[in-house]
């Protein structure tokens, strides 16, 4: 299993419920096997394997969460 890790650009991303919110939705993943937000950065920190979850699906769960991949 090859585990791929990935920061991203979130845009919205303000408190803690906003952390909170982002690192549920993507830790509900299959094949998410961490997820960190960093507020001051804007950015989320995701290790996933690639063969469960694309780069897509992670952009598509931050989305539905109300927040915005930016990159």
């Amino acid at each position: 299993m090859a585990i791929t890790e990935e920061v991203l650009k979130v845009e919205g991303m303000s408190c803690n419920h906003c952390r909170a919110a982002v690192e549920r939705a993507l830790k509900n993943l299959p094949g998410v096997s961490s997820a960190a937000v960093d507020l001051s950065a804007g950015s989320v920190r995701v290790t996933y394997d690639p063969g469960e979850v694309n780069r897509e699906k992670i952009a598509r769960a931050i989305d539905q969460a109300g927040y915005r991949v930016i990159q």
